[in-house]
């Protein structure tokens, strides 16, 4: 495993990213003042985003499903956890969009090779309380598939 966003789990046999891509902001406010550099003042955390971008060969290992699993979460709008394989949890995430281009055609219209591009946007400002939130809105979503 090597990563996972509420229940679905990146791996070889569902969906590889090949980077991971973090950008985390701090706001900070300026007053201009006269003959001197502005004063600023910090204003707390920004936007906190992660891009996954990846490569998907469907002949070899994974599947275009995960792309749709993952559409899927994101129809909801529900949040969901982020946790590394190492176990480090992330925080929770909401899936902001995917964008996906196909090449390499099979005779049947079926791609051969998928790039694709997740991105992330963290919603819980530190607060892992909500992560049971979260699990619980996993669990449904699994049970609303099967």
């Amino acid at each position: 495993m090597m990563m996972s966003i509420g229940m679905f789990i990146f791996s070889l046999e569902t969906l590889v990213y090949q980077e991971l891509q973090r950008q985390t902001d701090w706001r900070h406010s300026a007053t201009s003042r006269i003959g001197t550099n502005p004063a600023r003042q910090f204003l707390g955390r920004g936007e906190d985003a992660i891009t996954l971008p990846g490569v998907l060969l469907p002949a070899l290992k994974g599947t275009a499903l995960s792309l749709d699993t993952l559409r899927y979460m994101a129809d909801t709008g529900k949040a969901w956890p982020l946790v590394e394989g190492t176990g480090r949890i992330l925080g929770v995430w909401v899936i902001e969009s995917l964008s996906e281009t196909r090449t390499l055609f099979f005779q049947d219209g079926a791609a051969r090779r998928i790039e694709f591009t997740i991105a992330l946007k963290r919603v819980d400002d530190g607060r892992v309380d909500l992560l049971g939130t979260a699990i619980s809105s996993a669990g449904n979503l699994l049970r609303g598939l099967l």
